[in-house]
C-alpha cells in the first residue's frame, strides 16, 4: 500500500457534485502538481486526506504511522509564543522533554540523598538521549536557516507570532512544516505570501526535499521545476499525466486531438449510416442490409469528446496614447516610522514599458504603487505623470475597493456609468459570471469570485497606464494564462509587483529591484535578472554565451560602439578583473569567517555528543564531583554553540548587504 490510498471518494455540496468517484494513490517520495479551475475540488482533496473532511462515500486508508504536514491557503490560527521556539518546539516531545530536563536538574543541586541523586541522574542521562536524538534528527540551527530563507531575520526570532501579521503567519506556519519533514507533505498556494527571494529559496528547499508533495500553485514555473505527475479535475473527472506541467498540457491537448478526430469520424460514419437507412429501408432487395446498419448505429457506442470547459476569455480594448514619459519619480523619500523605504529615489517610466517589481517583503513594493497611483503622498521630492496619462490600479487587497453591498453587476456598471447594460453583462460573462451570477453580492464571493471582478473593471476602464498589485492571487493557472496573453497584447504602459515567476517572465521589459532605500534597474525579464544576480555571486564566471546575457548588460556596452568601432575588448578584461578582484576583497573575508565559526561549531557539537555519552552513563551520577563538572561544561557548550549560531546569522546577513551593495553598483 502507498503513503495514501483513496477509493471510489465522492463529495456533495449544495446538490452538486463536488467529487464523483475519485481515486488516487501516493507512493513514497512522489512528487504530483494538483490543478483545476477554482472550485474544482482541489482544497477539498486535500481536506481529505488530511482528515479534515469526510467524503460523503469513498475510502480513505492512511499508511500507518504517516507524518503529515499540510499548508492551506488560509490560515486562522497560529501558535502562540515566539517564533523561533515555536518552530522548535512544533517538533512533538521537545518541550516536554526540556521542561522534564529543567526540573530535574534544579533537582539534582537540591537533594543530598544519594539514592535519589542516583534516580535523578538515570532521568537526566535518558533525557539527554531523547533530546540528542531530536536534535541529530531536527537540528535548532535548520529552524533558523529556515526561517532567514522565509525572509524572516535574526531580530525576528524572539518575536511573539501574535504581532504578526496574516502573510507572515502563514510563512511562520509553513517554517514548522519544513523543519518537521513530514512523509508526505500537502501545500496549497504556498507562495502566495511569499516575495520573488523566498519563492526562489523555497524552490531550492522543496528540491532537496525527499518526502513526498502534492503541490496546489497557479506558477507555472514553479510547479514545473517541482512535480513528476499531475492530477487534473477534468471535466471528466480527476485525470493523472506523467511529467510535469508543461507535458500534461501536451499530453491533454493531443489527448482531445485525438478524441474529437475519432468522434467526427464516428459522427461521419453514423450521417453515411442514416443516408443508407433513410435511401433502401423502404427497398425489399435492401431491407436487410438497411436493418443491419440500424442496429450497426444501435450498437455503437459514442465518443465522448471533451466537455467544453468555462474560462475567463477577455483582452483590453486599444488605450489612448499617452506621451513618452509616463511617470517621473524625482528625490522621492518614504518612511514609516524609522523605517526608511526610499532615500532620494529618481526614476522615469517611458510609454509601453512592461515592468516589474521585485524586492522582499516590506521593501516597499506596494508603497511604490499606491505613491504613483496617488493614493499616498510622498515624504519628500514630486511624482509627475506625462501627457495624457490615465492611471488604472488594481490593489493586491482589491476586496478592500470594492463595495461589499453591491452586486457584482453594480459594481462593473458604476465604472462606465454611460455604457449600455448588455455591453457591462458581457464584460462579466467573460470573467465567468452569466446569467443569475450577476445579481450575487459582492460580500458573498470567494476570493477567486472578487479577483475576478476587479479584473474586469479594469477590463471596461484599463487607462492607459496600468498598475497592478499581485493580479494572479486567487487566480487559477489557466485564468492567470489568460491575463498574460491579454496583458501581452495591452498597449499602454504596466507597472506590477507579483510573486508568481511565469508571470513575471513572460510579461517583464524591466526589472526594478527595491533595495537598500533605492531603487535598480535592470533590463530584461526575471531570468535575465536572476542571470545578472548569478553573476554577481560567482565572481570567477565572466559574461558569455549560454549564461544568460550579453556582456553589454553589466558593462554598459553593447557589441558596437555608436560609431560603429569594435569595443577594446582588453579593457572590458581589465574592468572585469578589477571587479571581481573587489568582489574578492569584499566578499572573502566574510566568507571565511563564516567557515571558521562553521567549523568552531562543528567541533563543539561533537564535544556536546561525547559529554552526552557520558552523562548516559547512570553511575556517573554517582559521584557529584564527576557529573556536576559534566553538567556545567553541557551546559556551557550549549551556550557557546548558541552564541556562535547567532554570530553565524549575523555574519550571513552581512554577506548579503555586501551582495545587494555590489549588485546595485553594477
Amino acid at each position: 500500500m502507498g503513503l495514501v490510498t483513496l477509493t471510489d471518494i465522492s463529495v456533495n455540496f449544495f446538490e452538486r457534485g463536488l467529487l464523483q468517484g475519485v481515486g488516487l494513490q501516493v507512493e513514497t517520495g512522489e512528487r504530483i502538481g494538483l490543478v483545476g479551475p477554482n472550485g474544482s475540488g482541489k482544497t477539498t482533496l486535500l481536506r481529505i486526506i488530511t482528515g479534515e473532511m469526510t467524503p460523503d462515500s469513498g475510502e480513505v486508508k492512511i499508511s500507518k504511522g504517516l507524518r503529515l504536514g499540510y499548508l492551506p491557503q488560509d490560515i486562522k490560527e497560529a501558535d502562540s509564543g515566539r517564533l523561533l521556539r515555536s518552530i522548535l518546539h512544533s517538533i512533538e516531545r521537545r518541550e516536554a522533554f526540556e521542561a522534564r530536563l529543567k526540573k530535574a536538574e534544579a533537582d539534582l543541586n537540591k537533594t543530598r540523598n544519594r539514592d535519589r541523586q542516583t534516580a535523578i541522574g538515570e532521568e537526566i542521562s535518558e533525557l539527554h538521549q531523547e533530546i540528542a536524538l531530536l536534535d541529530d534528527m531536527f537540528p535548532p540551527h535548520h529552524a533558523e536557516k529556515i526561517l532567514l530563507g522565509l525572509g524572516f531575520t535574526c531580530r525576528d526570532f524572539d518575536r511573539p507570532i501574535a504581532e504578526l501579521s496574516g502573510g507572515w503567519k502563514m510563512r511562520a506556519v509553513l517554517a514548522q512544516l519544513l523543519y518537521q519533514r513530514p512523509d508526505l507533505l500537502l501545500l496549497d498556494e504556498p507562495t502566495n505570501h511569499l516575495d520573488l527571494p523566498s519563492v526562489r529559496w523555497l524552490e531550492d528547499f522543496l528540491r532537496a526535499f525527499t518526502g513526498a508533495l502534492i503541490l496546489v500553485s497557479h506558477d507555472r514555473d514553479f510547479l514545473n521545476r517541482q512535480v513528476g505527475r499531475i492530477l487534473s479535475f477534468e471535466p471528466e473527472g480527476l485525470r493523472s499525466y506523467p511529467g510535469n506541467y508543461d507535458a500534461y498540457v501536451q499530453a491533454r491537448e493531443a489527448e482531445i486531438e485525438a478524441l474529437e478526430a475519432k468522434a467526427k469520424k464516428q459522427e461521419q460514419k453514423i450521417k453515411d449510416a442514416r443516408k443508407f437507412i433513410e435511401r433502401f429501408q423502404a427497398k425489399s432487395s435492401k431491407a436487410r442490409q438497411a436493418q443491419s446498419k440500424i442496429k450497426l448505429v444501435q450498437k455503437m457506442a459514442l465518443v465522448e469528446t471533451r466537455q467544453t470547459e468555462t474560462r475567463i476569455r477577455f483582452a483590453f480594448p486599444e488605450v489612448m496614447r499617452s506621451g513618452r514619459e509616463v511617470a517621473t519619480l524625482t528625490g522621492i523619500g518614504k518612511q514609516f516610522g524609522d523605517n526608511i523605504l526610499y532615500d532620494h529615489v529618481d526614476l522615469t517610466i517611458l510609454r509601453g514599458e512592461r515592468i516589474a517589481v521585485v524586492g522582499p517583503n516590506g521593501c516597499g513594493k506596494t508603497t511604490l504603487l499606491r505613491l504613483i497611483a496617488g493614493e499616498m503622498v510622498p515624504d519628500q521630492g514630486v511624482i509627475s505623470l506625462g501627457h495624457k496619462v490615465n492611471i488604472a490600479y488594481f490593489a493586491q487587497h482589491h476586496t478592500d475597493l470594492l463595495n461589499p453591498n453591491h452586486t457584482v453587476l453594480e459594481e462593473v456598471y458604476r465604472m462606465v456609468p454611460d455604457a449600455s447594460l448588455s455591453f457591462v453583462r458581457s464584460v462579466c460573462g467573460a470573467f465567468l459570471f452569466s446569467g443569475n451570477d450577476v445579481d450575487k453580492s459582492i460580500q458573498v464571493l470567494s476570493g477567486g469570485e472578487r479577483a475576478r471582478v476587479s479584473l474586469a473593471k479594469l477590463l471596461v476602464a484599463p487607462g492607459n497606464f496600468m498598475l497592478m498589485d499581485e493580479p494572479t492571487n486567487h487566480l487559477d493557472i489557466n485564468s492567470s494564462e489568460m491575463l498574460i496573453k491579454a496583458l501581452s497584447q495591452y498597449n499602454g504602459t504596466l507597472l506590477f509587483v507579483s510573486h508568481n515567476q511565469y508571470f513575471v517572465n513572460r510579461l517583464a521589459t524591466k526589472i526594478l529591484d527595491i533595495a537598500d532605500t533605492s531603487v535598480h534597474e535592470y533590463p530584461g525579464n526575471l531570468d535575465e535578472y536572476y542571470a545578472h544576480l548569478a553573476e554577481v555571486a560567482s565572481p570567477s564566471s565572466a559574461p558569455g554565451p549560454g549564461k544568460g546575457g550579453q556582456e553589454g548588460v553589466h558593462t554598459g556596452e553593447t557589441d558596437r560602439s555608436p560609431r560603429g568601432k569594435p569595443p577594446d575588448r582588453k579593457k572590458e578584461r581589465q574592468q572585469r578583473a578589477k571587479r571581481r578582484q573587489k568582489i574578492h576583497n569584499l566578499l572573502n573575508p566574510i566568507q571565511n569567517e563564516l567557515r571558521e565559526m562553521e567549523d568552531r561549531i562543528t567541533r563543539l557539537e561533537d564535544r556536546q555528543k561525547a559529554v552526552e555519552k557520558r552523562l548516559a552513563d547512570p553511575k556517573v551520577f554517582e559521584d557529584k564531583e564527576i557529573s556536576v563538572p559534566l553538567l556545567t561544561e553541557y551546559k556551557e557548550t550549549r551556550g557557546q554553540i548558541q552564541d556562535l549560531l547567532s554570530k553565524w546569522e549575523d555574519g550571513q546577513k552581512r554577506l548579503e548587504s555586501a551582495k545587494t551593495a555590489l549588485e546595485a553598483e553594477g
